[in-house]
């Protein structure tokens, strides 16, 4: 295959090549690493976790810890409203 350096376009063929195939190569790893944290999820299932309960622990640790605060205050106040709590 030879690189003609570029097409009408103004795209080099082999840097759009390079981009393609880094690409590829992301999307399989990304595939891989979930695949891992499926038998990660299914080793705690195994063991009596509640995985829906993880994975919203693992979202929280991301969050800035007044974002949840103030989330919850809001969750708290909307509930209270609503005869819940």
């Amino acid at each position: 295959m030879q690189d003609s350096g570029s097409d009408s376009y103004g795209v080099a063929a082999g840097e759009l090549k390079q981009f393609i195939e880094r690409l590829e190569r992301l999307e399989e790893e990304k595939k891989e690493v979930a695949e891992q944290i499926k038998e990660v999820m299914a080793e705690a299932k195994g063991r009596g976790y509640d995985t829906k309960v993880i994975r919203k622990v693992v979202a929280l640790r991301k969050r800035d810890a007044d974002d949840i605060a103030e989330e919850e205050a809001v969750l708290e106040m909307y509930k209270s409203a609503l005869g819940m709590a």
